[in-house]
């Protein structure tokens, strides 16, 4: 970009021994030296701090997005369970099938127990 070459640098090298003088050179070599190292330190931080915010940013989103996909499952499943738990039509209402008697409804609990020993059957004969 500025084509500094070694030629050039030995031309400015001159030059400022002219302009300084051989005691303050060594000196503002020395302080160029410390504040080039300084700026190369601050940008390298900088750069570090702004891949951090990069990062804090992308796991941010990442996790917005989790939270967004979790929340629509968990509605899809209230959805489900709220389908899955509605009550059944009655008994009365459904008609029974071919070839079978209708379910008969006692008048009290004796009846169904006399009922019940009555359609219990003993597979070994006794009783």
């Amino acid at each position: 970009m500025f084509g500094l070459g070694v030629p050039e640098l030995i031309v400015i090298f001159v030059i400022a021994l002219i302009v300084f003088g051989p005691k303050k050179l060594p000196e503002l070599g020395k302080a160029l030296g410390k504040g080039i190292a300084e700026f190369k330190r601050a940008s390298q931080e900088m750069k570090d701090t702004i891949e951090t915010e990069v990062r804090n940013a992308e796991h941010s989103i990442d996790l917005k997005k989790l939270k967004d996909d979790v929340e629509g499952i968990q509605t899809d499943i209230k959805k489900e369970l709220a389908e899955a738990v509605k009550p059944a039509p009655a008994a009365a209402e459904q008609p029974a099938p071919e070839g079978t008697q209708p379910a008969q409804t006692a008048s009290s609990g004796e009846a169904s127990a006399e009922t019940n020993k009555e359609k219990s059957v003993d597979p070994y004969g006794k009783s």
